[in-house]
């Protein structure tokens, strides 16, 4: 049963439900579904899909991962930045709005649902640790830009070609510039202001809904569609018929970088929020890897029903919570909303102006700006810094996919090149005690003569063994035909490879020319097993490894006043502990 529960698990909170619980996940299911009903339809128009698919995609992936999900304040559905993805990638391959959009849309849900799936169930979800947090950053302020601007149509009716180069929308809106249309605008722009203000006043008060709701009003009133304001239009009644989306493999091919670009996204963004979530509560814990699976079964399920790929939503789940959440069940009472939305609601939106669903994106991307994360890094760490610039500006000018793997490039080499260049210490004793410290951050560290103490701060492998050679001969060279010893302080090694016993081979070669004796301090078990495989625990000599520098250089001294010399016979070791 335990197994069962791990993979559904409902199966686990819902046996423990209290009644106390309901009063909260109500209100917030229903709080949540008001505010996805005006926000389901914009995040639908922005995906260059009809405005009833972001309500289509609001139902069955709310179900779904609120069975599977181990999250149990993040509210999934669709969101500005997959919708862009959607608009920048299938609209590479089919006019937005047509049968063939519609059905490679559906398509990249059910191809970013299984390799969702299949992540999870190989438990790959550390695959997301190579993807920094500027890059995040740096990637989500970009794609609030881009979504902003692909909303300039929509805010000023005027007739532009759907770009997703923000420069290319700027110079294209500067020479239609004749041709806004005033009373859009006045739409557009009121709608935004009303949200803002109201958001302003209360956080509490559905703006977005109210904004919706007034502005339908105004155009039915004042007949505004007839004056040249766009409005929705006939919305389908109902539920959309059950159906297989149609792929084949040339399509497929096409879709698959859309698919892992939205795969990495979504997951990146659920995760962030279902962790948030979890600092906050406390009562049960987010699993990665059924997170995946959970996420990848409410973009496939979902796809039979016509929904375009989900995630979960920063806003929304927010709310979530501050209406006070307890479980799954709040997201099914949303769901359960927005089905009868469909059922009996949808004439109401026919004179629903389209400007109106361009300010609720605008207003939802405004704090995916994280201008406060740049000026951090500016003030703590310029590389970091610099990676979130260059991905910020290459997905601006390259685009939503080659601004993601540009930012997974950037990543991966900061990595591999801190790695690579490790910190290196020279330690000293610290008056009056047994301690060593870093010379250059403790001033009254004391140094030895005749000895260099180092301490290598990471594991010794290929990538950085080459690095570990070259400091420490240089070091040693550095000291002059006075160091006698050298203790190398092992305890933060905990791995070598064996690149890295081949480099401390020829390091301890040098040393012997030298007539420079090596010991070692505080190296754990795991390395011990590794240096016996290889035979250094003899070649270095077993009397040369201590627990603790103090007992090492103690011992230097107490050989060097006895006369006695280093023996390099081996010694029963034991190399099979754990510490």
């Amino acid at each position: 049963m335990k197994d069962i529960r791990t993979y559904i698990p409902i199966l686990d909170w819902l046996p423990k439900y209290k009644k106390s619980y309901l009063r909260g996940d109500l209100l917030a299911g229903l709080t949540v579904g008001v505010m996805l009903v005006p926000q389901g339809m914009a995040y639908g128009l922005l995906a260059g899909l009809s405005p009833i698919y972001g309500l289509y995609a609001s139902i069955i992936p709310l179900f779904l991962y609120s069975f599977f999900g181990t999250s149990r304040q993040l509210s999934v559905g669709p969101t500005a930045l997959v919708s862009l993805l959607i608009l920048a990638g299938v609209g590479q391959f089919a006019e937005t709005g047509t049968e063939a959009f519609i059905g490679m849309a559906l398509a990249t849900a059910l191809i970013a649902g299984v390799i969702q799936i299949l992540l999870g169930v190989f438990r790959l979800g550390f695959l997301i640790n190579f993807l920094s947090h500027p890059v995040i950053a740096g990637f989500t302020s970009a794609a609030a830009f881009i979504i902003g601007f692909s909303q300039v149509q929509n805010l000023l009716r005027i007739d532009i070609p759907r770009s997703n180069f923000v420069y290319e929308v700027i110079e294209n809106t500067v020479l239609n510039i004749g041709d806004i249309h005033w009373p859009t605008v006045a739409l557009s722009f009121g709608g935004i202001v009303f949200v803002l203000l109201l958001k302003r006043i209360n956080k509490a008060i559905p703006g977005t809904l109210l904004a919706v709701v007034a502005s339908t009003a105004v155009v039915y009133l004042f007949g505004l569609q007839d004056q040249g304001v766009e409005i929705v239009k006939e919305v389908p009644k109902g539920f959309p018929p059950v159906s297989i989306p149609r792929i084949d493999w040339p399509m497929a091919q096409q879709l698959l970088p859309l698919a892992l670009t939205i795969c990495l996204i979504s997951f990146i963004e659920s995760l962030a929020i279902a962790r948030m979530m979890e600092s906050m509560h406390k009562n049960y814990r987010v699993i990665p890897n059924q997170e995946l699976i959970a996420l990848g079964l409410t973009k496939i399920g979902g796809a039979f029903f016509h929904c375009y790929p989900t995630t979960g939503s920063f806003t929304r789940s927010a709310v979530n919570n501050d209406s006070g959440a307890q479980t799954g069940i709040s997201s099914m009472i949303s769901a359960v909303l927005i089905a009868l939305t469909l059922l009996f609601l949808t004439p109401l939106f026919f004179y629903l102006p389209k400007a109106i669903l361009a300010s609720v994106i605008i207003v939802a991307v405004i704090n995916l700006v994280d201008y406060r994360e740049a000026i951090h890094l500016w003030r703590t760490d310029r590389t970091d810094f610099m990676t979130m610039i260059v991905t910020f500006v290459a997905t601006l000018t390259l685009g939503i996919q080659s601004g993601v793997f540009t930012g997974v490039i950037l990543s991966l080499a900061f990595m591999i090149y801190r790695n690579s260049k490790p910190h290196i210490s020279i330690l000293g004793q610290l008056p009056n005690s047994r301690s060593y410290r870093n010379i250059d951050r403790f001033e009254k560290a004391i140094r030895f003569n005749e000895i260099l103490i180092v301490r290598f701060d990471a594991q010794l492998y290929f990538g950085n063994a080459a690095y570990f050679r070259e400091s420490l001969e240089g070091l040693v060279e550095k000291e002059g035909k006075e160091l006698k010893l050298l203790i190398i302080d092992a305890s933060s090694i905990h791995d070598i490879d064996s690149s890295g016993i081949n480099v401390l081979e020829e390091f301890i070669s040098f040393l012997e020319q030298r007539k420079v004796q090596i010991y070692l301090s505080g190296v754990i078990g795991p390395v011990r097993d590794i240096l016996m495989k290889h035979g250094l625990i003899e070649k270095i000599g077993t009397r040369n490894y201590f627990m603790y520098i103090h007992d090492a250089v103690e011992a230097f001294h107490k050989r060097q006043e006895s006369g006695e010399e280093d023996s390099w016979t081996p010694d029963a070791v034991q190399t099979n502990e754990k510490g």
